[in-house]
């Protein structure tokens, strides 16, 4: 082959080529999506299967004291959606667990308000799920699973939703988040943590732990009874996993789960 074919070939392979500006666009893209869009749609899908499950549960237990169908499910629900979507979102599907993620290092600012919103609305499609599939009289019975105050005592009801959100928070901080202590059992963990405060205070508040498990079903189905108690109660409890791993624990590092 003469020098003039082989620089003719070179020329024409190169010329075939995608410019660099366009492959960089695409690559810039699908960064933005995967880092900022992806996630934001886990959340939203994740939380409404969890509310789903969670006001079902509480729905088809009526008329029963026990605690154990709700407990059980919301936690095997939460283990199995983090389990699944952990590598994605980090897994949160909860209000208070985002706060307290990113305040103590596990996310970044740019997707707290966008994950909270997400949630609120993964909840409230959840509860509307529960609501069209489930009987009509046994859903009005139990208010749709939305949460009910069974104390008259509110400050004790909401410092019930604090311990318990509380220990939810440093389960999640010092099983997924904390890179000197995270686990590949964190998603167990957590289920079994929420199984845990259901079955320890059910009977108190009804072991929301839970912005999003309580705003869905009380829009849902108009039940708006206590319902400041779970956000104060989750944030203060949140707070307090957060001061307690800031000034406690100290400057151990730390890093977004499974990212």
């Amino acid at each position: 082959m003469s020098e003039a074919e082989t620089k003719t070939e070179v020329f024409t392979i190169t010329d075939m080529r995608e410019p660099a500006s366009e492959k960089d666009n695409t690559n810039k893209k699908t960064c933005i999506f995967e880092q900022y869009v992806q996630p934001c749609l886990v959340e939203l899908l994740g939380t409404m299967l969890f509310v789903f499950v969670g006001c079902s549960s509480v729905i088809g237990n009526v008329g029963t004291t026990s605690a154990i169908q709700p407990a059980v499910a919301h936690g095997l629900a939460l283990a199995v959606l983090i389990m699944m979507f952990g590598q994605i979102s980090g897994g949160h599907f909860n209000p208070a667990v985002s706060l307290c993620a990113y305040l103590c290092g596990g996310m970044e600012l740019l997707l707290l308000v966008p994950y909270i919103l997400a949630q609120m609305l993964g909840g409230m499609v959840g509860a509307s799920f529960a609501r069209a599939v489930l009987p009509p009289e046994v859903y009005a019975n139990s208010t749709g699973g939305a949460l009910v105050v069974l104390s008259n005592d509110l400050a004790i009801v909401t410092l019930a939703e604090m311990i318990m959100t509380m220990f939810l928070t440093l389960v999640v901080c010092m099983g997924a988040i904390n890179s000197q202590t995270q686990t590949p059992m964190a998603p167990f963990c957590i289920g079994l943590t929420v199984t845990a405060n259901i079955f320890a205070g059910g009977m108190v508040s009804g072991a929301c732990m839970n912005p999003a498990r309580a705003f869905g079903p009380a829009v849902v189905a108009n039940h708006w009874d206590h319902h400041w108690i779970y956000w104060v109660g989750p944030i203060g409890g949140a707070l307090l996993t957060v001061t307690f791993v800031r000034f406690v624990l100290g400057d151990r590092k730390t890093r977004i789960w499974l990212k």
